[in-house]
């Protein structure tokens, strides 16, 4: 083939090529991120499957449980009347192993209030309640001793001044008496 004069098309084409693969090269990050979300949701919807699925699971095996063992017991008596007693004992332990277990009852009255929670509860604010009794005793003890302080001391001392008769007897705050000189 010969080659034919295009006028200046391949410059045109080689700038066409050049915009698609600056396109592309901005694309690709785009479909990183979509992907990644993408994941990202099927994962979130699968776990809210799960969430969702799991309680009617159980309801719906509970249920099956409570349909099947009184007609395994029906089975047993049915068998235990015609064929041997080995395979009316195998069908009513198989029906005791179906039957769900009984709900426990929830705790009321005494046993409810013995719960570990409501002691901590309990200790707790008695402990707070120590607390402040025991402050209020220190201060009152600190007023108190700070009162008959006060209370033994002669007037010339309050003053500054010493006392008129050398020869006065002090009382102290424990209670002892003494006199000045000894």
């Amino acid at each position: 083939m010969s080659e034919v004069n295009t006028n200046g098309a391949a410059s045109g084409t080689a700038i066409m090529s050049a915009r698609a693969k600056d396109a592309a090269a901005q694309l690709v990050p785009a479909g990183k991120r979509a992907g990644t979300a993408a994941v990202l949701g099927v994962r979130q919807g699968v776990q809210g499957a799960r969430e969702w699925a799991t309680p009617r699971v159980i309801v719906a095996v509970l249920s099956a449980r409570q349909w099947a063992a009184p007609r395994l017991d029906s089975a047993a008596d049915a068998v235990t009347e015609s064929v041997a007693p080995k395979v009316s004992t195998m069908l009513r332990s198989a029906a005791s192993q179906v039957r769900p277990p009984e709900p426990t009852p929830e705790k009321t009255g005494v046993r409810g209030l013995l719960d570990w929670r409501w002691l901590v509860g309990i200790g707790a604010a008695l402990a707070a309640a120590g607390g402040a009794a025991a402050v209020a005793m220190r201060r009152r003890y600190a007023i108190a001793t700070a009162e008959a302080k006060e209370a033994t001391e002669t007037p010339g001392e309050e003053d500054g001044q010493d006392g008129e008769s050398s020869d006065a007897a002090r009382s102290e705050v424990n209670g002892q008496v003494t006199t000045p000189g000894r």
